[in-house]
């Protein structure tokens, strides 16, 4: 389906001016790019927007708006939001996804003929349908070249194979975590950050796999959002299994409890609770 004709009247606006309007845009599955507002429109959270994309134009939702952000200043090279989306422009974007919805069931008969190694996860057409991008998660490098000519000869247009993470993989899928709430990646987080089993230790956390385990099959994206509270109370307490001098004598840090400001100590076989402020003056390495 060649659709170029019906953007033909859509002109980009010029950015002739020496501060750059710009809004963040949110995409399919939390893809977001910012683009620069050259003609000034009175945009506000959650507007529908027609954007420059790659050889074509796209369709989001702002989520922020300003002069400046990240760092973008009046040199970048932004694409530009074109104009407002309209009713129009929205119904034709509900229609891209029951499309895709069915691009997706074609896809997946297609990697069960050519019998390739991948999980395929989404579909994305570009609003103005110049193209059509396919999300998969592989454990190894796949040929997917007779796929892709295949997909092409069908859909007529450019087709984007993409390899995506776990992580990736979930913010399309969506859900809800074990807290029961939707999950951070299709909420908010807009990058993601690599959780180690030190962000565990870090917080005196008793290794659970089944626990901190997110539906990615990752440890849970949410263990980096105190952390840096934990590191900077916790540098203020005796390590565990630090030996300290206490009130009743040496002993081993057993258990450090930062909420109710008290350490442990094992002292002679018996394990001693102090008041953090108890320790304080006493405390001093062995």
């Amino acid at each position: 389906m060649n659709t170029t004709s019906e953007c033909n009247d859509i002109e980009s606006p010029q950015i002739n001016s020496t501060e750059i309007s710009i809004a963040e845009v949110i995409f399919k599955a939390g893809r977001i790019g910012v683009y620069a507002n050259p003609a000034n429109l009175d945009l506000n959270a959650n507007d529908h927007v027609i954007v420059e994309a790659d050889k074509g134009y796209d369709l989001g939702r702002v989520t922020l708006r300003g002069s400046t952000y990240n760092g973008y200043g009046k040199n970048e090279d932004l694409k530009k939001i074109v104009r407002k989306a309209n009713e129009d422009d929205l119904a034709k974007l509900k229609e891209n996804r029951e499309k895709e919805d069915q691009a997706v069931r074609s896809c997946k008969t297609k990697i069960i003929k050519h019998q390739l190694n991948m999980n395929l996860i989404d579909v994305e057409y570009q609003w103005d349908h110049n193209k059509l991008t396919f999300y998969f998660t592989s454990e190894e490098r796949v040929d997917f070249r007779q796929l892709v000519r295949e997909l092409a000869s069908q859909y007529r247009t450019r087709i984007e194979l993409r390899q995506i993470g776990v992580r990736d993989a979930a913010r399309h899928i969506s859900g809800y975590g074990s807290c029961g709430c939707q999950l951070c990646c299709t909420v908010f987080l807009k990058k993601f950050e690599n959780i180690t089993t030190q962000y565990i230790k870090d917080q005196l956390i008793p290794t659970n796999p089944s626990r901190l385990t997110g539906v990615c099959g990752r440890l849970k994206c949410c263990l980096s959002f105190e952390r840096d509270f934990y590191v900077e109370e916790l540098a203020k307490y005796p390590t565990v299994n630090s030996k300290i001098r206490t009130p009743k004598g040496k002993g081993y840090v057993e258990k450090v409890d930062i909420f109710n400001a008290a350490v442990y100590v094992k002292i002679n076989g018996d394990v001693e609770r102090f008041s953090f402020e108890e320790l304080q003056q006493e405390t001093q390495p062995v």
